[in-house]
Parts: C-alpha cells; sequence; structure tokens
C-alpha cells in the first residue's frame, strides 16, 4: 500500500511541478523574442559593425526564441519544482537532517541562480569579446541563433551546476560518505579535475576555462569550512546530549 501511495504522490508532485512550468512558460511565449534578444545581448554587444546572428533553418526564428522561452519557464519555476521535490524528500528524514536540509535546499537554489548571473555578466561578455576578436581575416562571425542558444544553455547550466559545489561538500561530509580531513588532503586532486571539468564544460579558451575552474575551487573550500563548522556543531551537539543522558 505504502508504495502505491508513494507513486500517487510522486506523480501529483510531478504534476504541479508540470503545471507550473506551464503557468510560466505561457507569458514568456510571448515575449520568446525580446527573451532571446536578451540572452543574446552579450554576443550582440561584441559583434563586429555590419555582422549579426543568422538563422540558417526555416523554422529556427520561431522555434528557437520558442525552445528558450520554455527553458526560462523552467528556470523561473525551478524554487517551485524543488520546492515540491523538499516536499517529497523531507519525510523520510530525521527531525536534525530536516532543520539542516532547509538551509542547504535554499543555499542551493541561490548558489545555481548566482552561477547563472555570473556566466551572463561577467564570463559572456569577456568570453564573446575575446572569441569575436580571434576571428581570423577575412572570416566574418555570424553565428546561427540555434547554435548560439544551445552553446548558452550549456554554458548557463554548467555554471548553474558549478556553483552548487559547496552544497555537494557538505552533503558528501554532512552524510559520512567523505571526511573532512580527506577533502582537505586531496585539494590538488580537486584542482586539477575542476580544471579538466571546466575545459570540457566551456569553449576551448583559457579564459573561460579559468572563469569557470577558479570560482569552483573556490567554493570547494567554502564548502570545506561550512563543513568543518557543522561537524563541531554536531559534536558539540552530541557531548551535551551524552552529558544530560548520564546526568539521569
Amino acid at each position: 500500500g505504502t508504495l502505491v501511495s508513494h507513486l500517487l504522490e510522486l506523480r501529483d508532485r510531478l504534476l504541479r511541478s508540470v503545471i507550473a512550468v506551464v503557468i510560466c512558460f505561457v507569458p514568456l511565449a510571448f515575449f520568446q523574442n525580446e527573451l532571446f534578444t536578451l540572452v543574446a545581448r552579450p554576443l550582440i554587444d561584441k559583434l563586429p559593425a555590419g555582422t549579426s546572428l543568422i538563422a540558417t533553418s526555416v523554422v529556427a526564428p520561431f522555434m528557437t526564441p520558442l525552445k528558450l522561452a520554455l527553458i526560462a519557464a523552467i528556470f523561473v519555476a525551478m524554487p517551485y519544482v524543488l520546492y515540491e521535490v523538499w516536499g517529497f524528500v523531507a519525510p523520510g528524514l530525521y527531525r536534525r537532517e530536516k532543520r539542516f536540509a532547509l538551509p542547504l535546499f535554499a543555499s542551493s537554489v541561490v548558489l545555481f541562480y548566482t552561477g547563472v548571473a555570473f556566466a551572463y555578466f561577467i564570463v559572456f561578455p569577456l568570453m564573446f569579446g575575446f572569441l569575436t576578436t580571434t576571428t581570423p581575416e577575412g572570416v566574418r562571425m555570424m553565428s546561427d541563433i540555434s547554435s548560439y542558444l544551445d552553446f548558452t544553455l550549456l554554458l548557463f547550466f554548467a555554471f548553474g551546476i558549478a556553483f552548487e559545489v559547496p552544497v555537494a561538500v557538505v552533503l558528501l561530509a554532512s552524510t559520512g560518505l567523505v571526511k573532512v580531513e580527506t577533502l582537505k588532503k586531496n585539494r590538488g586532486y580537486v584542482l586539477l579535475g575542476i580544471f579538466v571539468v571546466a575545459a570540457f564544460l566551456t569553449p576551448p579558451d583559457a579564459i573561460s576555462q579559468s572563469f569557470m575552474a577558479v570560482p569552483m575551487y573556490i567554493l570547494y573550500e567554502l564548502g570545506i569550512l561550512f563543513a568543518q563548522y557543522l561537524a563541531r556543531g554536531r559534536a558539540a551537539e552530541a557531548a551535551t546530549q551524552d552529558t544530560a543522558g548520564s546526568g539521569d
């Protein structure tokens, strides 16, 4: 019986999440072209005079902004979707974990949006500034809108996920999967790994790679600090309970 009720609850929560995305999508679809211009702005600003973004397929001018509107709707509805996920997972957690999970949940949402904003306002202008100046003589840089959109969405998502590093570190440490000491000892490997991941996710220029890797590493260190702080709090809490227990 419980499995069925769990599945039914999951279905309802998924349905509500989909409805939330649709509600966000309808108004965004009306402004899909303005939305696309907004996302393309960092590249358009850096394109050489007389060049523009182009559409190489017949349906791209309509479909590309529409796809962006859908992704943007998911993006806007994300806190609600995560709230539904949280509602599904939370009953299975212990009270202490719950108290600790809510701030973690909130910070994961904030960090994801911060990563995306970082990509849009800082990385894109620098990256496109660099990429547009390296165009060889006699080549006019005209980027296709659908490939541009796929490229930027990948980067938005990559930076959003990259900024989740502290949350991942805290989760690993707090669940006891990895000890904080191990996280500290293997800094060198982590730094190397982060640069490899950044090289894989960003365009092949050192600028955008560093712009992803450096914040990721700083966030890793922050995650370690936070995990240590939580571990100390937990040890203190356990000690208090022990003294209370022995006092009876």
